[in-house]
C-alpha cells in the first residue's frame, strides 16, 4: 500500500485552492492543514475543503510535524520568506512560479534546500504535462529536426484595475512574472538557457509591465519570439519549428488538449492528451510528481530541475532589465 504524503497549504488564493481541489482528486495525498496571514482566511479554506488544522501565521505551517510537504501559493514577492521559512524547518517545498521574485531569491531558496537536504520544486506544472513530454521527446528524439524557432504568447484582455495584485510593484505585478514565465519556460524546456535577450515593453502608471515582447537567441542560431500581455487576450498558442518540420500547439500551451506534428513529406500527426491522464488542465501531475520524489527520498525532480528554474529566472532577471522595471527593495 502507497503511503500518502500529508501536504500543507500556504495561502488562500485562487490558485491554492485549484491546486487544492486537484490534491483531493488523488487518493495517495493528504491535505492536512491550511496557512494564511489571518486566521479567519486559513478558517474558511478549511472549511471550504475539509482540512483539519488552519494557522493565522505561516511559521505554525512550517512547524507542523505531520505536514510532509509544503505547497506555498503566495504572490511572487513572498515566495522567498514563505518557502524559505518551510525549508528551514526541514519542509518540503513546492513553490509556485514565477520561482521567485529575481534569479538572487531563487537561488538563495535553493541554496537553502540543498544545505539542509530538503526537496524544492518550482509549480511549472507545464514541464510536468504528459501531452508536454511527449512533445518535448519528440523534439529530443529529432522528429522536427534541429530546433530553428520558438514562439509562443500568453496574453488576458483584463482590464486589472491599478488595485489588483497583477498591477502592484510590491507584489512582483506585471505580465511577465506571472505569464510570461510560461512562454520563457517553454521556449528553455526545448534549447535551455538562451545566450542574448533582448525585449520591449508596454508599462503601467504603477511601473510593471502591461506586456512585453521578447526575443531569445542562442549561439546555434536558433531564436524564440515570445509575448506575454495583461491588456490582450491572445491564442496563447506555440510552435516549433525545426530543420525537418514543425509542432503547432493550437491553444493553451502549457496544459493542452492536443497538438500537431508536422514532418516534411508526411501527413500531419495529431497528439491528444490521454483520458487516464485526467482532465488536461489539472494540476495533478506536478504533485504526483512530488509525492514520487518525496518518497523516494530525492531534493529535486528531473522533470523540473532547480538549475532550470534557476535559468528562467535569470532570463526573467534580464527581461525586466532591459524593458526597466525594478521592484521594491531590489538590489
Amino acid at each position: 500500500m502507497v503511503k500518502r504524503v500529508r501536504w500543507g497549504i500556504l495561502a488562500t488564493g485562487g490558485i491554492a485552492a485549484s491546486f487544492t481541489a486537484d490534491l483531493l482528486d488523488l487518493p495517495d495525498a493528504e491535505v492536512v492543514a491550511v496557512a494564511s496571514r489571518t486566521e479567519a482566511s486559513a478558517k474558511a479554506f478549511a472549511e471550504r475543503f475539509g482540512i483539519e488544522r488552519a494557522y493565522g501565521d505561516w511559521a505554525s505551517l512550517a512547524a507542523d510535524e505531520d505536514v510532509d510537504v509544503v505547497y506555498v501559493a503566495t504572490p511572487h514577492a513572498a515566495h522567498r520568506e514563505a518557502a524559505g521559512l518551510c525549508l528551514e524547518a526541514g519542509r518540503a517545498v513546492l513553490c509556485e512560479k514565477a520561482f521567485a521574485l529575481n534569479a538572487r531569491e531563487a537561488a538563495e531558496l535553493v541554496t537553502l534546500a540543498r544545505s539542509r537536504g530538503v526537496f524544492l520544486m518550482e509549480a511549472m506544472w507545464m514541464y510536468c504535462n504528459p501531452l508536454v513530454r511527449r512533445m518535448k521527446a519528440l523534439v529530443d528524439e529529432g522528429a522536427i529536426g534541429e530546433v530553428r524557432t520558438v514562439q509562443a504568447d500568453f496574453g488576458l484582455a483584463g482590464p486589472f484595475p491599478p488595485s489588483h495584485r497583477l498591477r502592484d510593484p510590491a507584489q512582483g505585478g506585471g505580465a511577465l512574472l506571472d505569464l510570461g514565465v510560461y512562454p520563457v519556460s517553454f521556449a528553455q524546456l526545448l534549447l535551455g538557457e538562451p545566450a542574448a535577450v533582448t525585449a520591449s515593453a508596454q508599462l503601467s502608471d504603477e511601473g510593471v509591465d502591461l506586456q512585453t515582447g521578447m526575443l531569445l537567441s542562442w549561439d546555434n542560431g536558433a531564436h524564440a519570439l515570445l509575448h506575454c500581455a495583461l491588456n490582450a487576450g491572445t491564442g496563447v498558442t506555440a510552435s516549433v519549428t525545426g530543420s525537418a518540420g514543425r509542432i503547432d500547439v493550437p491553444s493553451g500551451f502549457f496544459s493542452p488538449e492536443r497538438f500537431v506534428l508536422h514532418r516534411d513529406g508526411r501527413d500531419p500527426e495529431e497528439f491528444v492528451a490521454a483520458p487516464e491522464d485526467g482532465p488536461h488542465d489539472s494540476m495533478r501531475h506536478e504533485a504526483i510528481e512530488v509525492m514520487r520524489r518525496v518518497r523516494a527520498g530525492d531534493t529535486e525532480s528531473p522533470l523540473v530541475p532547480l538549475e532550470g528554474s534557476l535559468a528562467v529566472m535569470r532570463t526573467l532577471d534580464t527581461v525586466r532589465e532591459r524593458v526597466g522595471v525594478r521592484y521594491p527593495g531590489e538590489r
